[in-house]
């Protein structure tokens, strides 16, 4: 597992304790993140799982949490409205700042996402917001009691059935909806605002999207979530959606991928616990997975080994062949690589001559297959073919390399 899982409790604006889930990286830590989820929906929501899954594995802390009287928090649900979950916001992001750190990103899924535009302005630390299936309007939400509306404001109350599930709801709630005012909010946040949306959503249309990204100020993103459903009910989607937050975010909280310790001349590749095979690799200012595909028992979530190999291979061709144009004054097009691998028996290498192998000995083979945009004569043909031979990492692999390894433990 690449993180690690604390449960807590803290107060509500009623003074019910709410239970809440900190999900933190096992490495650097870029910062903190609040998730509030869909109107009656709780903290442990598949898409929050998977979104939030997604944060973390790339250093995001991720606190969620369930609003009063839903999940497993105290409280009553029939004394809630859309004010008191964002007051319920506002102590969650009070307790991260009084036992963490405040958070600096807050993401909100359907209703969810109306109230962290909501609140935003009221926490000074946030640096980004980022909405999931959310309306623009409060009163979007009582849509989806039916006929139940006529009786609410009738007597008071009725018990409402949401998604197979029996709510009490009273008039106070609707009379909250009614007044709340967010395009104005979303005005007055004055941050960093990614909207994702499904355009096929039924239960919040993709109109509400439109005019969220248009109260808002610059600078604002739009992501469509393609053919997904209201709760992002497809892993895909969810981790989709958690993979464009945290990329988007990058440039709003930068992520700084070293450890102390770790210089920067070196490549740093871990396990992240996720799937048999997944490691981060950290080069440099740059993270990436390496894995295998999923035939072979890995999530495919990044290059394998060899891949990489490949990758070395034929970027280094890439780049040699232009700077040999460059100092040759070519007019040379577009240049790009293919490459290829294969373990061959040696016997049936016929571009293997002279080599050191001989009869049925498996070799790696490499297919470099280089293409130039425009006309090339066969006299460049063969002295690109010899230029890319002198390439740094085809010396390399075609080269006898040492490899020395040590082995540490934690307590070294």
């Amino acid at each position: 597992m690449h993180f690690s899982t604390q449960r807590l409790q803290f107060p509500g604006y009623s003074g019910a304790k709410l239970a809440a889930r900190l999900d933190m990286p096992k490495g650097t830590l870029r910062g903190y993140a609040l998730f509030a989820h869909c109107f009656t929906c709780s903290k442990d929501l598949v898409a929050a799982r998977h979104i939030a899954a997604e944060l973390v594995r790339e250093g995001l802390a991720v606190m969620r949490f369930d609003f009063t009287g839903l999940g497993s928090s105290e409280g009553e649900f029939a004394s809630t409205n859309f004010s008191s979950n964002v007051a319920d916001l506002v102590s969650a992001a009070e307790y991260l700042r009084e036992n963490y750190a405040a958070p600096q990103l807050l993401i909100g899924h359907s209703l969810g996402g109306t109230a962290v535009l909501a609140v935003a302005k009221h926490i000074p630390e946030v640096r980004a917001v980022a909405t999931i299936g959310a309306p623009v309007d409060v009163g979007h939400v009582l849509e989806s009691f039916g006929t139940s509306l006529h009786e609410i404001e009738t007597n008071g109350l009725a018990e409402v059935d949401l998604a197979g599930r029996k709510f009490v709801i009273t008039k106070q709630f609707i009379d909250d909806a009614r007044a709340q005012t967010i395009k104005e909010a979303i005005a007055e946040i004055r941050r960093p605002i990614l909207v994702l949306h499904a355009p096929l959503d039924t239960t919040v249309g993709i109109e509400n999207a439109a005019q969220i990204f248009n109260a808002a100020r610059h600078p604002k993103s739009f992501v469509s979530l393609d053919r997904a459903d209201h709760l992002l009910t497809d892993p895909a989607d969810s981790d989709f959606a958690g993979r464009m937050i945290s990329g988007w975010l990058t440039r709003y909280l930068p992520l700084d991928p070293l450890p102390s310790g770790i210089p920067l001349k070196n490549v740093l590749i871990s396990e992240t616990g996720d799937g048999k095979f997944q490691n981060l690799v950290l080069a440099g200012s740059h993270h990436m997975f390496a894995d295998e595909p999923r035939s072979q028992g890995g999530l495919d979530s990044g290059p394998s080994p060899y891949d990489f190999l490949s990758i070395a291979l034929g970027a280094c061709t890439s780049m040699t062949l232009r700077v040999y144009a460059e100092y040759k004054q070519l007019e040379l097009g577009r240049i790009s690589v293919e490459v290829s691998h294969a373990k061959v028996h040696s016997q049936d290498c016929e571009d293997c001559i002279g080599s050191e192998h001989t009869g049925s000995t498996k070799i790696d083979r490499f297919e470099r297959v280089i293409s130039v945009n425009g006309e090339v004569s066969e006299e460049l043909r063969v002295k690109i073919a010899e230029i890319a031979d002198k390439c740094p990492v085809h010396r390399t692999l075609e080269a006898k390399a040492k490899v020395v390894t040590i082995v540490k433990s934690d307590i070294d």
